[in-house]
């Protein structure tokens, strides 16, 4: 009989509980927070982005960092496992745009009640509000855990669940970190990626974004450039904040470029145009309406709340007559529309990062198991590894898979046969 003690409530440890659990196994899993699955609750914007319906190497793919480190994991514990796993306990999926895998309620909580539903009928014991000071290792190997109330916990096999630095409200705060060094582990430095960027102080920066804060865009044209070299160029969606710039292809950014700081963002408004184009377009707009003022002709162009920052930086007067602007103004026109810089200062903070990069060094994990290479009995799930992915649910299933793998492990069951849906 095994007494296998998970550490972390979340989409990881609960995974990892519920594979470890056998009738000859004692599970126990500690929650720092009063309830279980607090962040997953908040992810997907609270709707819960379970997984994506793609192939298992369209996932490895899309694991930025260590994916390869991530084959045994995904195919003991597929997307399909984990979608088949709700489905049973009674939350239905649905797949939308990229592929990306929703319950049928867009209720994250669904998913939440899914598992303790799964832990209760498992006979698998849940202490809350109990955080882990240290860990017991006696030549090598893992014999417990003390809590910070100072209680010593034994334990043949522990398994650190606890998450890594991103939205630390949650409980994310790293603690985990702590945890793996004092077992001799690499913590590889953490940086927030899937994360805003944030603008440089200043008329160009802050005072611009501020300007444009709430404004979300469309079919926009990002060039991110460091040292005047281009690091990242897409197309798709963007929004302004009050701190920066965020949406899609900047969260994608902040996890693939090779950004450093200070870096510059360009924008170009009208991407499927050329400036030759754009300015053909421009004469028959300044020729439709000659007595129309320039603020009110560009509403044909651009959303209400850039034309005064496009103006702006072009040096054009708001008021003046479409028949008053020249070549020249409409080519500063053109110019700004076509390469709306920002000035970036930085990455947005571990609050609002989607995942955390860095972490537990997976070269002193074992990718068959999840079990450390330094101390015997002790295991890794989730964003404590130094592993992270795209957005559209990659993540998630990255917590799925790992924490399935190390709770089979633990429980000396890693073929990956186990089943554990009610």
């Amino acid at each position: 009989m095994n007494n296998i003690v998970i550490v972390g409530g979340g989409a990881a440890g609960m995974t990892a509980a519920l594979a470890a659990k056998r009738a000859d196994n004692n599970v126990l899993l500690l929650e720092r927070n009063e309830n279980l699955g607090k962040k997953l609750r908040i992810t997907g914007k609270g709707r819960c982005n379970i997984t994506n319906a793609t192939e298992p190497e369209s996932i490895i793919r899309a694991t930025v960092r260590n994916g390869k480190f991530l084959y045994t994991a995904l195919y003991t514990y597929t997307n399909d496992d984990i979608v088949r796993f709700l489905e049973e306990n009674g939350v239905p999926t649905k797949v939308e745009r990229g592929m990306r895998v929703f319950p049928v309620s867009d209720k994250a909580a669904d998913v939440v009640a899914a598992f303790s539903g799964a832990l209760k009928r498992g006979g698998i014991r849940v202490q809350r509000n109990i955080r882990v000071n240290r860990l017991i290792i006696r030549s090598g190997r893992i014999q417990g855990l003390q809590t910070m109330g100072g209680e010593e916990l034994a334990a043949d096999r522990v398994i650190l669940a606890t998450g890594g630095r991103s939205y630390p409200s949650t409980g994310s705060d790293g603690s985990g970190y702590r945890l793996a060094e004092q077992a001799g582990h690499t913590i590889v430095p953490t940086v927030p990626v899937l994360t805003g960027l944030r603008a440089s102080e200043g008329a160009a920066g802050t005072d611009t974004v501020r300007a444009l804060s709430g404004l979300s865009l469309k079919n926009v044209g990002l060039r991110i450039s460091v040292d005047g070299k281009n690091c990242y160029d897409a197309f798709g969606e963007l929004l302004f904040t009050h701190t920066g710039i965020s949406g899609p292809m900047v969260l994608t950014a902040s996890s693939v470029a090779n950004l450093s700081f200070p870096c510059t963002a360009v924008i170009d408004f009208k991407p499927a145009l050329d400036e030759s184009a754009l300015d053909r377009r421009w004469i028959r707009l300044l020729a439709s309406s000659p007595e129309r003022q320039l603020r009110n002709l560009m509403k044909d162009l651009l959303p209400n709340k850039a034309i005064e920052p496009v103006l702006v930086r072009a040096g054009a007067n708001p008021f003046a007559k479409a028949h008053t602007v020249d070549r020249v103004r409409r080519r500063a026109l053109i110019d700004v529309m076509k390469n709306f810089s920002i000035p970036l200062a930085g990455r947005g903070s571990f609050r609002e990062a989607v995942v955390t990069r860095g972490g537990v060094d997976v070269r002193e994990v074992d990718p068959y198991t999840m079990a450390s290479k330094k101390v015997d009995g002790l295991y890794f799930a989730g964003e404590l590894l130094d592993m992270d992915a795209l957005t559209g649910g990659y993540n998630l299933q990255i917590a799925w898979s790992t924490g399935y793998l190390a709770g089979c492990s633990a429980a000396e069951k890693g073929d990956g046969n186990v089943q554990y849906s009610d």
